[in-house]
């Protein structure tokens, strides 16, 4: 694997596209980090340094745990980023979903440029979601002690003795709402440039990259809680299990989401125009967890929209405190609602996903069937009942790695939905593993293209054919004056530091 690694740097194509894409991440970091304007730096640095020395996760659970990991931070710091890529995976999920349900829009995708008119309708629906999330984060920083995706924030306040936003006013409403909005866009647009002349899903990689960027604030956490508060014999022995737990849950979650059950399929011999085409047994793979990480992403956003919304709505009435104790992330019924819900929505996601009678009209078009099964209706319901037993399945693995980060947290007295115990399952843990298993796959093309040794495979095999990423390659010349540019900004910001200091 490590000379697989250093053959990335062989091949020019690849070494520019890695190269590209490390740069426009350093470009979303640098997003993340800069504060919006008319909020006061001196409440959000004390309200950073609390989370710092707190083992707890200032954003809420449920949806406000996955604005803030889709983010990166970037809530929490009140940054240009504050609401990440989150409306546009919102935009993508509903416009997926309504091609699947929607006759126009399914016939749609299937005519040629239609999946380009879908896309254009996806951006506009981000637009749309991006402008009301943004308005009701901007009202809510009149008064953010009583918005749950800024939890312990009315601490900082006191501290400092000022106001988050000194000057709240329409204006500033207006004003923050273009920015977050631009800031989305900017965004997605970032996305579809990693995507075409970079490596790997651009908006997947943003989110792992966010995802990733809470591992050092992870580290110093996990020294603080076993080894200076709990300072006993065996604390280095617990974070030694714990590392070990860690790595055999990625193994699990790599195993589950890659396996498959492969079906096999046997094509007769038949003549298509002068060529006569030899038969032979090919397989379908059906994938296990077939939903990915959609069925937790539709659950938890789910439950916790309404308690956001009639917050806003109804800050001062009792029983919006009684719903929203109810379906508090650590209360027992969310995590049963949410059980439910994930096998709910992963056999909702198959149903409009998966079309076991299209794929038995196309076997029976190109002569191919299924040993033991007739074509037609016969190989549709064996596809169904197939993928129903997977789908079952894959709704228990789902389930069991979303409430893992509560099991872990009990035993060890700590919050369920902090830092340290978000790597050990949930939605980011899913996410992580499914993008850079991506990602290596598209690398190792690459390199097997010309003939390196791949990560698990060897190059040098004769007849080896795989297909590399397509796009735009960004010129040398280009991703040089990129980093040039980055390097002068990083300069700059640490000598203003420095003089701040």
């Amino acid at each position: 694997m490590i000379s697989a690694f250093a053959n990335t740097w062989k091949i020019p194509e690849l070494r520019d596209r890695i190269l590209f894409a490390m740069a426009m991440i350093v470009i979303v970091r640098l997003g993340v980090a800069l504060p919006l304007p008319g909020v006061n730096m001196d409440v959000i640095k004390t309200y950073l340094d609390m989370l710092a020395t707190d083992s707890a996760d200032g954003a809420g659970g449920g949806v406000g745990a996955i604005l803030n990991v889709f983010s990166g931070g970037g809530l929490q710091a009140m940054g240009l980023f504050s609401l990440g890529i989150m409306p546009y995976i919102s935009a993508s999920i509903m416009m997926q979903l309504l091609s699947a349900v929607v006759p126009k829009l399914a016939r749609m995708k299937k005519e040629d440029g239609g999946q380009q008119k879908i896309n254009q309708y996806t951006r506009f629906v981000t637009i749309a979601i991006a402008t009301v999330q943004g308005f009701f984060l901007a009202k809510s920083l009149e008064n953010p002690q009583s918005n749950p995706l800024l939890g312990g924030i009315g601490k900082a306040i006191d501290a400092v003795g000022s106001d988050l936003v000194p000057d709240f006013g329409p204006g500033f409403i207006a004003q923050t709402v273009l920015i977050i909005v631009a800031g989305t866009l900017l965004l997605m647009w970032i996305g579809d440039q990693i995507t075409e002349r970079g490596i790997g899903n651009g908006v997947s990689l943003i989110i792992s990259v966010n995802i990733i960027s809470a591992l050092p604030g992870v580290i110093v956490q996990l020294w603080n809680t076993f080894v200076i508060e709990r300072s006993s014999p065996f604390s280095p022995l617990l974070i030694v299990l714990l590392l070990v737990f860690f790595l055999f849950v990625v193994a699990a979650i790599i195993s589950i989401t890659q396996a498959q059950r492969r079906i096999a399929v046997q094509y007769a011999r038949r003549v298509a125009g002068r060529r006569e085409m030899a038969g032979g047994t090919q397989y379908l793979p059906l994938k296990v967890n077939y939903a990915g990480v959609m069925p937790v992403i539709f659950a938890t956003a789910i439950l916790q929209l309404p308690t956001q919304l009639l917050g806003q709505i109804f800050p001062t009435s009792p029983w919006v405190g009684t719903v929203r104790d109810f379906l508090d992330p650590n209360a027992p019924w969310f995590y049963v609602i949410s059980g439910a819900m994930i096998f709910f929505f992963s056999f909702f996601w198959v149903a409009t996903m998966f079309q076991p009678s299209e794929i038995a009209e196309n076997l029976k078009r190109s002569g191919g069937y299924i040993p033991g099964v007739r074509p037609g209706k016969p190989t549709s319901d064996f596809l169904d009942f197939t993928m129903t037993r997977l789908t079952f399945a894959g709704a228990a693995f789902l389930t069991l790695i979303f409430m893992l980060p509560n099991f872990v947290a009990l035993p060890l007295n700590l919050p369920p939905n902090g830092l340290i115990t978000s790597f050990f399952g949930g939605t980011s843990l899913l996410i992580l593993v499914g993008v850079l298993l991506d990602m290596m796959r598209q690398i190792e093309t690459h390199l097997l293209q010309r003939q390196y040794d791949g990560f698990l495979r060897k190059g040098k095999i004769k007849g080896r054919q795989q297909r590399m990423a397509s796009g735009a390659q960004a010129s040398g010349s280009s991703i040089l004056y990129i980093w040039v540019v980055l390097a002068v900004i990083v300069l700059v910001a640490i000598v203003a530091l420095i003089l701040n200091k």
